[in-house]
C-alpha cells in the first residue's frame, strides 16, 4: 500500500465488501481497491496491517470457512508463538482473512464489517 492512501481490501462478491465500497464511494474517499484473493498479501503485509487494526491474526480470521475447518484452527493455539503459523495460514489461503478490511490514508485500519466500524471511516 501507497504511504498517504486509503486502500480497501475488497472480494467483490461479498456484501459487506460492496457496503463498505459504497460508504467510502458517498463519502467521497478516494481508494484504491486490492482484490486480496487474486493478490494475496504476504506475511509481511498482514504483520503491517494487523499492527494498524491493534490486533492478532486470529481476530481477522474466518474460522467458520471450510480452510479452517480442514485445517483444525479451532484448535490452534492463540500465544505471541502462535502468531506466525496463523499468519502463515492467511497468506496461504486468503479466504480465510475477514473483509474488508480498509487502510485509512492517516495510518489507520478498520475491518468494516458494521455500521459502527463503516462510520469510523467518516
Amino acid at each position: 500500500m501507497t504511504s498517504g492512501q486509503t486502500e480497501i481490501w475488497h472480494n467483490p462478491r461479498c456484501t459487506k465488501s460492496r457496503n463498505a465500497t459504497a460508504h467510502l464511494d458517498a463519502n467521497g474517499v478516494e481508494y484504491t481497491v486490492r482484490r486480496y484473493l487474486d493478490d494475496p498479501p504476504t506475511v509481511e503485509e498482514l504483520r503491517a496491517v494487523l499492527a494498524r487494526l491493534g490486533k492478532e491474526p486470529w481476530d481477522i480470521t474466518r474460522t467458520g470457512e471450510q480452510i479452517a475447518k480442514d485445517l483444525d484452527m479451532a484448535n490452534w493455539g492463540r500465544t505471541a508463538d502462535d502468531r506466525d503459523r496463523w499468519l502463515s495460514a492467511l497468506a496461504e489461503h486468503p479466504k480465510l482473512i475477514q473483509r474488508p478490511i480498509v487502510l485509512t490514508a492517516d495510518g489507520g485500519a478498520v475491518v468494516a464489517r458494521d455500521e459502527e466500524s463503516l462510520r469510523a471511516l467518516d
